[in-house]
């Protein structure tokens, strides 16, 4: 097992990385410190044990907990929840609507995680197991959520990325947890000084145009902070939404231009990290950099997204 600090944010918010995919710096869980112990996102099942020691190094036990929030209900956030609720006697699951009965039944979400991942699918995801039902509470647009007496999370639907997404606003940081949709930060690349954000298009409910909506809305709350599922957190919010918002097009017109052409997203893949590379070299970031381990993954998982969206387009 690799062991890893969690990262302490501020005096109440740590992150755990969860070594999804086996690699640091990609998943991560945010634990609210407050009266109310509160766990946003959980990783795949494989991050249980990671999330697990992470509480116990903070000073947690899993009795304490008493929120699990999931932002969408993709298995690289929420895959271990029925895993780790089984030790959380105490905990609810938070989950928007559209996403409770894939908690209740996880059959339909592994099947199609299965189609994305083939082989690999087992040792990336399970065991992927059901959340009891009274165990479950269900939030959207509007609803909020008091974990402490100065603390009332609120909660925001963020389609785009999926159907079945919300955000949360902490209004003690005036920070957003938004999950995947306004995109992805690369914990490697800001290592070096670099801020550089990737929208994530991945299959079946990949939607531009609300995807845009949801960024839209967010930079219209003027948040201090965005916490990212992929990964950790940034205060530079214009710069991450103006950021994010030009890759959508980037990404679309590419996908439009493919599919006129006949091709499929394998080409789609290729051309898309093209360009992240092009403008990664610029900014002296060589070709054999290991960040290319997750952006070359996230290109494929995102160009099937983008290509299933123009095939729906046309039916």
């Amino acid at each position: 097992m690799k062991e890893k600090d969690p990262i302490r944010i501020d005096e109440r918010i740590s992150l755990i990385d969860g070594f999804d995919l086996d690699i640091a710096n990609r998943t991560g869980t945010y634990v609210i410190d407050e009266e109310e112990l509160t766990l946003i996102e959980t990783g795949p099942s494989p991050s249980i044990k990671y999330v697990k020691k992470g509480l116990e190094s903070l000073g947690f036990s899993l009795d304490q907990v008493k929120y699990i929030i999931v932002t969408h209900i993709h298995l690289d956030h929420s895959g271990g929840a029925g895993l780790l609720i089984r030790e959380c006697p105490n905990a609810k699951v938070v989950v928007h609507p559209r996403g409770e009965r894939h908690l209740i039944n996880p059959r339909k979400l592994a099947a199609g995680a299965r189609a994305v991942y083939g082989d690999s699918f087992s040792e990336l995801f399970d065991p992927i197991l059901p959340v009891p039902e009274d165990q479950i509470i269900v939030k959207t647009e509007g609803d909020t959520l008091q974990i402490g007496p100065n603390c009332t999370l609120e909660f925001f639907d963020t389609p785009g990325h999926s159907k079945h997404h919300f955000s949360i606003l902490d209004p003690v940081s005036n920070g957003i947890f938004t999950g995947d949709t306004v995109g992805i930060r690369y914990e490697q690349l800001s290592q070096l000084g670099i801020d550089f954000f990737l929208p994530s298009t991945s299959p079946n409910h990949f939607d531009p145009n609300a995807m845009k909506n949801s960024i839209h809305k967010i930079k219209e709350m003027n948040v201090s902070r965005i916490y990212y599922g992929h990964f950790s957190w940034s205060e530079k919010v214009d710069n991450a939404l103006s950021q994010v918002s030009r890759w959508l097009d980037i990404f679309v017109d590419e996908g439009e231009q493919v599919i006129a052409e006949g091709k499929g997203y394998d080409v789609l893949a290729q051309r898309l990290l093209g360009k992240v590379k092009e403008e990664l070299r610029e900014l002296g970031i060589p070709d054999e950099h290991e960040v290319y381990i997750i952006i070359n993954l996230d290109m494929q998982v995102s160009s099937l997204g983008i290509i299933d969206y123009f095939q729906k387009m046309k039916q």
